[in-house]
């Protein structure tokens, strides 16, 4: 790998984040030797998306803090260029049946914007939409108890991403899929999830990501969380996304300074082979 890159970023636009200035971030990202830095905050979701207010007031920032972000970003790329590209970008939510809203959140920067992370954060539930990352008791009371089983929740979520793959496929700027086991976040609290569904399904997503030609994010921020304890790409599946053609890029995920470059090794090492399957 001759490009060090970390794909996946946030700033004190994020609400659940951490107040620090950009500044913290891409400073640690230079100390570490990093060549490109993706910023890539959360933008505004719909009025009401969720039902809870506290937590929908922490998810993304508002509509009217969009352009200062879009500025600010911007302004550092500035700053930092000749020592670190700085790249300009947002994390996508994959909004089934609202891609109109975040094609119309889009427009206006499509000359700016240079990534964009494509996530699926949001399943139907019980009388709604939930997180699919809140908490594992939000998760068994909002999301399993609507589905039955935690095999059903994963099926529908991969459902989902698959039609993120579709919309991201549109998109004009270099684009990835965000994380695409999630949905394991809970792992150590939440039933299994049957492993040859998510071997069988993720499997179709790297076709799927190839055809299109679309990246996907290796994120590690699973390996922090107590709860799961994975990245969110196994190393199996980062191998066939290899293989197959397909972009991978490290993404720390990082929601406060400390946070950047985080896991970066295991990336490196899963990349070169040097990380065994987690099914061996």
């Amino acid at each position: 790998m001759t490009l060090k890159w970390d794909g996946h970023t946030h700033t004190k636009f994020c609400y659940h984040g951490n107040p620090a200035e950009l500044t913290e971030y891409a400073d640690r990202a230079v100390a570490l030797g990093f060549d490109r830095y993706s910023v890539t905050e959360h933008p505004p979701l719909p009025d009401g998306w969720i039902r809870d207010e506290k937590l929908m007031a922490e998810l993304a920032m508002p509509r009217s803090e969009l352009p200062e972000y879009i500025r600010y970003a911007t302004e550092m790329k500035k700053k930092y260029e000749g020592t670190l590209e700085l790249a300009v970008g947002l994390e996508m939510d994959y909004l089934d049946g609202h891609e109109s809203f975040s094609d119309g959140i889009l427009e206006p920067y499509l000359d700016v914007l240079e990534d964009a992370v494509v996530s699926v954060h949001y399943l139907a539930g019980r009388d709604g939409m939930y997180c699919v990352d809140f908490t594992a008791d939000d998760f068994r009371a909002n999301l399993l108890s609507y589905y039955g089983t935690m095999d059903r929740a994963a099926d529908e979520y991969f459902d989902q991403i698959e039609k993120s793959i579709a919309w991201a496929a549109k998109l004009p700027m270099r684009r990835r899929i965000g994380h695409p086991l999630l949905i394991a976040k809970f792992a150590r609290e939440l039933p299994p999830i049957d492993p040859a569904l998510i071997r069988r399904r993720l499997e179709r997503i790297v076709g799927q990501l190839a055809k299109a030609r679309i990246g996907v994010d290796v994120n590690t921020a699973g390996l922090r969380v107590p709860t799961c304890g994975h990245a969110y790409a196994p190393v199996w599946f980062i191998r066939q996304c290899l293989e197959q053609g397909v972009e991978v890029v490290y993404g720390s995920d990082s929601h406060k300074p400390e946070q950047v470059g985080f896991g970066y090794d295991y990336f490196q090492a899963a990349v070169e082979g040097k990380v065994p399957d987690e099914a061996d």
